[in-house]
This record gives C-alpha cells, sequence and structure tokens, in this order.
C-alpha cells in the first residue's frame, strides 16, 4: 500500500529510523519542491539510492574514483535504456555480473552513491518539508552494499553538521565555480594555487566535480572557496547533468522499461541459477521478456510489480517450497489468473495433485527442453509468433498435459 506524508528533518531522520526498527523493504520516495530522489531498502537496510540534480554526474564520479578499469565514455547504451530511474543500479549489477568490477569496488560505489544522495535529502529537507511516499511493491532483489541504515544517518548528520557550520548551508555542492576576478584573486595566493584556480575554478565543474579530480575533501576546497565566494570574485552557477553516450548495441538484454510493452513477460522462480539461465536463453532469444526470482521469498511483491503472463515455478526451494508460492500468488487479484506451470524432477501423481490443489495450471518435468518449455508457453499465451507456432505444432504430441 501506498502511503504519503510530510516531515521535517528531524521527523526524516526518524523515520528512516524506523524503516530499519521495522524491517521495511521497498522504495521511499523522498519530494522536494525542486527535486525527487528514492531510497530502496531491504530489510531495514538502504541498499541503493536515486534521483536529485545530477545522476549521471554523480554515477559517472563514483565509477570513476572506485573502478578506475572501467572507461565511462566508452560504454554504448540502446536509446531507451535510461528511461528507468534505476538505470544506474541496473548498470552497477551489470558490471558485477560480467566481472568487470569486484564486489569490494561495487559496494564502494553504492556506500557511496547513497551517502550523496542523502546528503543532498538533508540539505533540502533543512530549508522545507519534503514528502515521504513508501511503496513496498519496489524491491531491488541484489544488495549492493551490506552497509547497516545507522552506518548512513549518522555519516548524513556528520557530514551536514559540518557543511553547515562552515557557513555552506546555503551552497549546494553540485555549484560550479567561476573565477570573475582573477587578477584581484591572483594578488592573495599563491602562485601555484593560483595556477589551479585558472585551471579548474572556470564553471566547468562542480564543487563534487573539483574534490575529485584535484583529490581534495569537498569540505575544505568549498570552505577555501567561500571567501572569494562572497567577495564576489568567484560566481556560483548551475551546470546541466552530463548523461552517458546512448548508441545501438548488439547483444544488450534491454531494461523492462525498453522493451515493447506488447511482447509477452515470462517469469521463472527456482533457486537454480542454471534453471534460471537456460529459460532465459531460451525465451529472450524467442523476442520475449524475463523475469528471474532465486529467492522464494521475494517472489510475490516482484511477480505483484512486473505482473508477467507466465509462470514456471519449481516446487522444491529453500525456505518456502513452491505449494506455498502457488497458492500465496492465487490469493492476490492481480495475478490470480496468471498460468502457472510447475517445474519439477519428479514424476509422482502425489506431486501433481498437491500442485493441482495449490492452484497450479500445469506441470512439466526437468530437465528443460527448449522445444518442451516453447509449446507450453505457445499453449497458455496463444502466440501468433510463427516460429512458437511451427515448433509448436512439429512437438505437439511431445506437449506436456496436466492429466492425473
Amino acid at each position: 500500500m501506498v502511503h504519503t506524508e510530510f516531515v521535517a528533518y528531524k521527523d526524516l531522520i526518524e523515520k528512516f529510523k524506523s524503516y530499519t526498527i521495522n524491517q521495511y523493504s521497498g522504495q521511499l520516495e523522498i519530494n522536494s519542491s525542486k527535486n525527487k530522489w528514492s531510497l530502496y531498502y531491504r530489510f531495514g537496510r538502504i541498499i541503493w539510492a536515486t534521483g536529485g540534480i545530477h545522476p549521471f554526474r554523480r554515477w559517472r564520479r563514483k565509477i570513476s574514483q572506485y573502478c578506475p578499469q572501467i572507461k565511462i565514455d566508452e560504454i554504448n547504451l540502446e536509446p531507451g535504456q535510461l528511461e528507468n530511474e534505476l538505470w544506474d543500479y541496473q548498470l552497477l549489477t551489470i558490471f558485477y555480473k560480467r566481472k568487470k568490477a569486484d564486489r569490494k569496488q561495487v559496494e564502494a560505489v553504492a556506500k557511496n552513491v547513497i551517502s550523496e544522495v542523502l546528503f543532498d535529502i538533508a540539505q533540502q529537507a533543512n530549508f522545507e518539508d519534503v514528502s515521504c511516499t513508501s511503496n513496498p511493491k519496489v524491491i531491488l532483489d541484489i544488495s549492493l552494499t551490506f552497509m547497516n541504515t545507522d552506518f548512513f544517518i549518522k555519516r548524513m548528520e556528520r557530514e551536514w553538521n559540518a557543511w553547515s557550520s562552515s557557513g555552506l548551508a546555503n551552497f549546494t555542492p553540485h555549484l560550479s565555480p567561476k573565477l570573475l576576478q582573477p587578477k584581484q584573486i591572483q594578488k592573495l595566493v599563491t602562485p601555484t594555487v593560483y595556477k589551479n584556480f585558472a585551471n579548474f575554478i572556470n564553471g566547468e565543474y562542480t564543487l563534487q566535480d573539483l574534490a575529485l579530480k584535484l583529490d581534495f575533501n569537498i569540505l575544505k576546497i568549498s570552505s577555501d572557496l567561500l571567501p572569494f565566494i562572497l567577495r564576489g570574485f568567484i560566481k556560483m552557477s548551475n551546470l546541466p547533468d552530463s548523461p552517458l553516450n546512448i548508441k545501438e548495441v548488439k547483444n544488450y538484454i534491454p531494461s523492462p522499461s525498453a522493451e515493447k510493452l506488447n511482447t509477452p513477460l515470462i517469469a521463472c522462480i527456482d533457486d537454480s541459477l542454471q534453471i534460471c539461465q537456460t529459460l532465459k536463453n531460451i525465451i529472450t532469444s524467442n523476442n520475449m521478456r524475463f523475469v528471474q526470482i532465486q529467492d522464494a521469498i521475494q517472489a510475490l511483491p516482484i511477480l505483484i510489480e512486473n505482473k508477467p503472463d507466465l509462470i514456471f515455478l519449481d516446487l522444491m526451494m529453500p525456505v518456502v517450497n513452491g505449494y506455498e508460492v502457488c497458492a500465496q500468488i492465487r490469493r492476490v487479484n492481480k495475478l490470480a489468473n496468471i498460468p502457472v506451470i510447475i517445474l519439477t524432477g519428479s514424476d509422482g501423481l502425489f506431486d501433481k495433485f498437491r500442485a493441482k490443489v495449490a492452484g497450479s495450471t500445469d506441470f512439466m518435468n526437468k530437465p528443460i527442453v527448449a522445444e518442451k518449455l516453447l509449446a507450453m508457453v505457445n499453449k497458455y499465451l496463444d502466440r501468433e509468433s510463427p516460429t512458437l507456432q511451427q515448433q509448436a505444432v512439429s512437438n505437439k504430441e511431445h506437449k506436456p498435459q496436466f492429466a492425473m
């Protein structure tokens, strides 16, 4: 259930803490008059954060700092790939899965992205009440950082207190400094300092960018510039964001938001990575979308969020078995009529009976055979694809039937 309320800064901190105490999983969207941010919780921990004024610049900085082996300007993205609010999270998980970044690097990026977003929220919340909207249906399936929320809250408070007490409360770290009166500044600083001023205080970099380029603490560099700003020697202005390159890429699997909505979405709930990968290869190579769910506990909210056209469900899984998951699916109105195909390595009559009682639609034995899988999809989705139709006809006598 989506819930919205307006809160001040102190109340916002208490809300963050309450979400941890209550082991909340889902999205917390925070809106001000100027910006929108989203925090993503998993069992009370903040595992990702998005939004704000410069999401691309932020992502570029963190990747450059913690994953220097990744050449950001060589990244090619398909048109529409960045339409999803979670594009940054998805790219980072792709880097990790494809071993382009190790676990330590990915966690460093996630930790510092979250911290920067929280600082921005803290600054805005100190000047106006912000609205908070919780949505427990939006759950991320991979935790990129395992830091507890208390770490992030303490860091946010510490950094904001230091920033505001230095006289910088009215300046965001996303503003860009530019020299207005270089001659006056040259009289006041050493030749080395002035050289840095001339090279970098040129209106092309934000304070955040400068801190990374000069390998300097952002509070220190901002405090050093403040006297010149207050005297009018340096002008602070807004810069546009710096988006990533958009190009056509072969063999890229687009995110759900970038795909055509009229293509069927197939879900697989199975704790086996091998089974999920096998289904994914077959499904996506036949121009359909695919949702992989290896954690049965998280199956229901992910299914509600995505509402697939067909569900393949493994029977034997740890913690929650397939019978229980199937029964849960049938109790949700939005999912009640979606075909659920049970996957099992057993051909026992009792398994079929129990699965039918739980509300399953059909039964398919492992190992997965592409022709049988596609025939099953064709049977329940009534696909008009020539490839699927041809395969279904040629394998008609081999179609699995739900017969007792």
